[in-house]
Parts: C-alpha cells; structure tokens; sequence
C-alpha cells in the first residue's frame, strides 16, 4: 500500500505532459494565435492558449488533447511576460479562446489556484465560435 501513494503523484504529473510543439513564448505568442491554417480563411480554427506556471503545475489543464476543432497551445508565463501583461494574466492556469487573434473567451484559476471550468464548457465555447464565424 505504501508503494501505491508513493506512485499516485507521478500518475497525475504524467497525464499533463505537452509536447515541445505546443508550447510558445513571447517571440512567437501573436503568430500563433493568428496563424493560417492550410483549409482557408473560412475555416481557421481557433486556438486555446493556456497560461501556465510551474509553481501550480498541479493544477495545470490536463485534458487539452481532448479539445476538437482547436488548436492549443501552452505558454510558461515566466517565459512570456509581455503576452502576460497584454491579456492581463493574473492567475495560472489562465486559459483564452482566440479567434482570428481576437480574445472570445477568458477561464481563470481562482483564490485557490484551481480552474473553474470543464472541458465540456471551454469545449462549447470552441463550438459557438466556429458556428458563429461560418456565417
């Protein structure tokens, strides 16, 4: 039994593992949330930018693989100071619906540090603006 609480931390850390290509930083942050994509303008997808600390880690947003119709992206704050300051990041974790590099919608951690959305709600709101943007 020991050995099993002993391995419960590792388990948690291992399902928030983001590969190098989804994280960004002040150098490329307004590229990427403006970026192209290859099926056209009027299909543009939009992008989900979490903002990230290393300090709460534990309560970093773990389900982003599960996100349809968007594309994500991570930034460590420490690392992007002025994306921090121009969408007035607070908190970590912070996360941002961007369509056509124009902010649609802002979830942020509270007091507690932790975030107080689903995935089925940030899920509903990249549905409502790809609906919105077809017309």
């Amino acid at each position: 039994m020991k050995y099993l609480l002993i391995l419960i931390p590792f388990i948690s850390f291992a399902q928030v593992d983001v590969p190098d290509q989804y994280w960004i930083n002040d150098s490329d942050f307004e590229n990427k949330i403006n970026e192209k994509q290859a099926f056209g303008d009027d299909n543009n997808l939009p992008v989900v930018v979490e903002f990230w600390a290393k300090f709460n880690e534990a309560n970093c947003f773990a389900e982003w693989s599960k996100l349809e119709n968007a594309i994500y992206y991570r930034v460590n704050i420490a690392e992007a100071p002025e994306a921090k300051k121009k969408y007035r990041v607070r908190m970590a974790p912070t996360i941002i619906l961007f369509k056509d590099g124009i902010k649609e919608t802002v979830w942020k951690a509270g007091l507690d540090l932790e975030l107080p959305t689903t995935i089925e709600e940030i899920q509903e709101s990249i549905n409502e603006v790809n609906k919105a943007s077809k017309f």
